[in-house]
């Protein structure tokens, strides 16, 4: 009988379950200790069974079905549980999917829950902010798992370097132009979820005792704005690019083209401003999260080095 421990991953297929199971797979250690078992909600989709080659369990799970969560979660030591409020931009929704994940970890007898949070905005800014849902939703969720009583730690992303992909555009003038509503020396904690959520994760998955309870800050760095846009200059130095600062409505302007709803217009803008006057993490240290890691985290300049969606530039 095998003496590994069951780590169950929801979300196999997306960005930072699938980054959980590629870690855990290229680590030796981590390899040997845990046999994954990844919630998917169609088994036979090609990503799925690329897993399933690579000899990880998959099975049929959804998050708004308690009951085949309960199922995905039997004999499991440890579940990381992300959920995903933009699917439906509907924050009580996301919420009851967190409070099921909970209860049925609980059920199960899991013994470390490693939930993927956020920030209480509308708590850190006293109510001045109050529309950021999905950082909020994923606080409450974070709130009831504790009030539960579970062993559990919490993973929490920082700044996706990849919304610079879409954030960054070819200027009328030539070049790249960021344009943000927030002051040009803001800080921004930079996190490649692709590629450094599974490093994160499978620290606080081999190293439970010291994560139990805490808040793990995943970010490589904090970095201003204008630090953003000279890295880019600097990796991509024929193109090169700026970096403006626009008001609110030419922000939610942009937002509005995109397709946006306007309560996502203000829930995104919201989500801008809170980095320079509260910081995205409550302006915390990322030293003791930085600390966990086996392996560097990436570096903004090699994520633009590497990213497809600029491969073609210079």
């Amino acid at each position: 009988m095998s003496d590994q421990k069951i780590l169950v991953v929801i979300g196999a297929t997306g960005v930072q379950g699938g980054s959980v199971i590629k870690s855990v797979l290229s680590d030796p250690k981590a390899a040997a200790t845990f046999k994954l078992r990844g919630i998917t909600r169609d088994v036979s989709s090609p990503r799925a069974k690329a897993l399933s080659e690579k000899g990880v369990e998959c099975v049929t799970g959804d998050v708004n079905d308690k009951g085949s969560l309960k199922h995905a979660f039997r004999d499991a030591h440890t579940v990381f549980a992300v959920t995903d409020y933009w699917q439906k931009m509907d924050a009580k929704l996301e919420l009851q999917q967190g409070k099921d994940i909970a209860d049925a970890a609980k059920e199960e007898g899991v013994q470390h829950l490693i939930f993927s949070t956020l920030t209480n905005v509308t708590k850190l800014t006293s109510g001045k902010f109050p529309n950021v849902y999905h950082f909020d939703s994923k606080a409450h969720i974070e709130d009831y798992i504790r009030s539960l009583g579970i062993p559990a730690s919490f993973f929490m992303p920082g700044f996706y370097m990849s919304n610079f992909e879409t954030m960054m555009n070819p200027g009328p003038q030539g070049g790249y132009v960021l344009a943000m509503p927030i002051p040009p020396t803001t800080p921004i904690p930079l996190f490649d979820a692709a590629h450094d959520t599974g490093k994160f994760v499978k620290a606080m998955a081999m190293k439970r005792e010291k994560v139990l309870g805490k808040n793990i800050l995943a970010a490589t760095n904090y970095t201003s704005v204008e630090d953003v846009v000279e890295t880019f200059k600097k990796v991509k130095p024929e193109t090169g690019a700026a970096f403006i600062t626009v008001d609110k409505d030419t922000y939610k302007g942009f937002l509005a083209k995109a397709g946006m709803p306007d309560f996502a217009q203000e829930e995104l803008y919201e989500n801008m401003v809170i980095m320079d006057e509260f910081g995205y993490f409550g302006k915390q240290s990322l030293e003791e999260s930085l600390a966990l890691l086996d392996e560097k985290p990436t570096e903004f300049a090699d994520f633009v080095a590497k990213s497809p969606k600029w491969k073609d530039l210079k």
